[in-house]
C-alpha cells in the first residue's frame, strides 16, 4: 500500500470478541485501522445465534455469505427465536482436530466472513483481522472467511507466523492451502498439516479471484522481524512492534527468565526493541504497548514508526464487547487508582506470559479459580502429541489433570495454568452454564495502561468512545488534508 494510505494508528485485535466489528468499525469510519479479533470466531457466531441475535446482525451477515446452504445450515442448528433461557447452556460447537468436519469448516469461515463483514458496512475504510500463530488449526478456512468479506490486512502474533503470506497469495486466487502444526513426540522428519481447499469448499459454486490482504506480522525484535522478511512464504507488509507492557499474551523475557517476588517475569533491556534495526528493514511498522498517548505517537513517527497500536485504551470504550460491567469496574477502579496487572507466567496453555487484571470474584483469584471444576469444552488452546498408535491426540494444560498426565502429559505443566477460552468468553457476557449449573467467569486481561484508562472520560462522564480516543491520541500531530 501506499504510504500516504497507512494509518496512524491500529486498534489492537482483543480476544475473544472484545475487538468485535462494532469496534473496529467505529475506528475504521474515521479513518484508522479497526481490527476485529480472529480469535474463537466460530464460538461467537453460534452463542450469539443462540442468545437471540440482538439486532439481528448476525443473520444479516448470514445472510450475504455468498456459498449457497451454508447459512442456512447454521441457523438451523443455532439461532434461537428470542434467546435461550439464561440458565440453559450453550450448545457446543465442534472441537478442533486437524480434519474438521464440514459443519465445523462451515462455522469456521461463516464466524469469519461475518465479523469483517459488519466491520466493514457501510464506510469505506480498511478494516483487518487478528490472529494467533499458537492457535493452528482453525487458521485455514478463518483467513478464507475473512477475505471473502473483504477483509484489507492480516495480522498475526504469538509465534513465527512464516507460512501465512503464502497462503494469502494462494487463497486469493483459490488454490488449496496447507499448514503444518506443532505435534509434541513427533520423530525427526515427521510432519503433521492441515488442509483447506476452496473449490471443495465452495462445491459446485464459483471460486473467484479475491483481492489479497496485506499481512502485518506481530514482533518484539529486529532479528524475527528480518527472518520473517527472508524467511516466509510471501510478501511481509510490515510489522507491529509489542512491548511487554501490551495487554494478553506477551513474548517471554529473553535469556534465563527471572521472576519477581510475587511471580511475575522481569524484562529487562534485551527486551526493548532495537528500532533502528527495525527502520533498516525497509517496511511500515507500528509500536505497540504503552503508546496510549499523543507525546508517544510523536515519538514513534520521530523513530521512523508509520504510527502506534493501541489495545488497551480501546478496550473498555462504548464500542467494545467486553462485559459493561467490567468496565465500569476497572474505568472507576482507574479513578480511584485500584487496578492492578499481573504478567502471570504460567496462566496460558500457551505457555506465554499472560498479562491479567485482578479482580476479586473472576478467575485471577487463584482461591475462586480452584473452586472450578477443570473442563476442555473449547479447546482453542490444545496441544497436538502423537500418541502410541501413531495417531494425533490432543490435551491442555487447563484440562483436568487426571487426563492431562493419562495423554502423557508432565504434572507439572498443570501447576497454575487457567482455562483461558473460557474465561475470555465469560469477558463478553457470552459464558458456559457447565453441567452443575456453574457459570463461567472471567478471566480478564488488559495492558498496564488499564490502570490509568480513565483519562479518557470526560468531566461528568461514565464512559468514553472510540472517537474520543482518537481524537486525544492524534490531538499532536498534523492530519492529512
Amino acid at each position: 500500500m501506499a504510504e500516504e494510505s497507512l494509518p496512524r494508528i491500529i486498534q489492537g485485535g482483543m480476544g475473544a470478541g472484545v475487538s468485535s466489528w462494532r469496534l473496529a468499525r467505529a475506528v475504521s469510519k474515521e479513518g484508522q485501522l479497526g481490527v476485529v479479533s480472529g480469535t474463537g470466531l466460530d464460538a461467537l457466531l453460534a452463542r450469539r445465534l443462540q442468545m437471540g441475535d440482538h439486532g439481528g446482525h448476525m443473520r444479516r451477515a448470514l445472510s450475504r455469505f455468498p456459498i449457497p446452504g451454508v447459512a442456512q445450515r447454521i441457523l438451523d442448528r443455532y439461532f434461537v427465536a428470542g434467546g435461550k433461557a439464561d440458565d440453559a447452556p450453550f450448545k457446543s460447537k465442534p472441537m478442533l482436530s486437524e480434519k474438521p468436519s464440514q459443519h465445523a469448516t462451515e462455522l469456521m469461515v461463516a464466524g469469519n466472513f461475518a465479523e469483517v463483514y459488519l466491520a466493514r458496512e457501510g464506510h469505506g475504510g480498511s478494516v483487518g483481522i487478528n490472529y494467533l500463530e499458537k492457535i493452528q488449526l482453525p487458521t485455514l478456512p478463518s483467513i478464507y472467511g475473512a477475505m471473502l468479506a473483504g477483509v484489507t490486512w492480516v495480522l498475526m502474533g504469538a509465534g513465527i507466523p512464516r507460512a501465512i503470506p503464502g497462503i494469502l497469495d494462494r487463497l486469493s486466487v483459490g488454490e488449496a492451502v496447507e499448514t503444518r502444526f506443532d505435534v509434541a513426540g513427533a520423530g525427526s522428519g515427521e510432519s503433521f498439516s492441515t488442509h483447506f481447499d476452496p473449490k471443495a469448499f465452495c462445491g459446485e459454486s464459483e471460486v473467484a479471484a479475491l483481492p489479497r490482504p496485506g499481512f502485518l506480522a506481530i514482533i518484539s525484535s529486529a532479528t524475527l522481524g528480518n527472518m520473517l522478511i527472508k524467511r516466509a512464504s510471501g510478501r511481509v507488509d510490515g510489522f507491529v512492534v509489542e512491548g511487554p507492557t501490551a495487554g494478553g499474551h506477551n513474548a517471554p523475557p529473553r535469556g534465563q527468565v527471572k521472576l519477581t517476588a510475587n511471580g511475575e517475569p522481569i524484562y529487562g533491556d534485551r527486551d526493548a526493541a532495537d528500532l533502528g534495526a527495525i527502520k533498516k528493514l525497509g517496511l511500515p511498522f507500528w509500536l505497540a504497548g504503552g503508546y496510549a498517548d499523543p507525546d508517544r505517537l510523536v515519538e514513534a513517527l520521530a523513530a521512523g514508526a508509520a504510527g502506534i497500536q493501541v489495545g488497551t485504551a480501546f478496550a473498555y470504550c462504548e464500542e467494545s464487547d467486553l462485559a459493561a460491567n467490567i468496565k465500569a469496574y476497572v474505568l472507576a477502579a482507574s479513578r480511584e487508582g485500584r487496578v492492578h496487572i499481573r504478567t502471570d507466567p504460567v496462566a496460558s496453555p500457551t505457555g506465554f506470559p499472560f498479562k491479567v487484571l485482578q479482580k476479586e470474584g473472576t478467575c485471577s483469584e487463584q482461591a475462586v479459580y480452584e473452586q472450578r471444576r477443570r473442563i476442555c469444552d473449547l479447546g482453542y488452546l490444545r496441544h497436538a502429541y502423537k500418541k502410541k498408535d501413531g495417531s494425533v491426540g490432543w490435551r491442555c494444560p487447563a484440562e483436568p489433570v487426571d487426563d492431562y498426565v493419562r495423554k502423557g502429559g508432565d504434572i507439572a505443566d498443570t501447576v497454575g495454568r487457567k482455562c483461558v477460552c473460557n474465561g475470555l468468553m465469560a469477558d463478553i457476557g457470552l459464558e458456559q452454564v457447565q453441567r452443575d449449573g456453574a457459570r463461567e467467569l472471567p478471566l480478564i486481561t488488559s495492558g498496564d495502561e488499564a490502570v490509568t484508562v480513565s483519562r479518557f472520560l470526560k468531566p461528568g462522564q461514565d464512559s468514553y468512545s472510540a472517537s474520543d480516543v482518537l481524537a486525544y491520541l492524534l490531538s499532536s500531530v498534523e492530519q492529512p488534508v
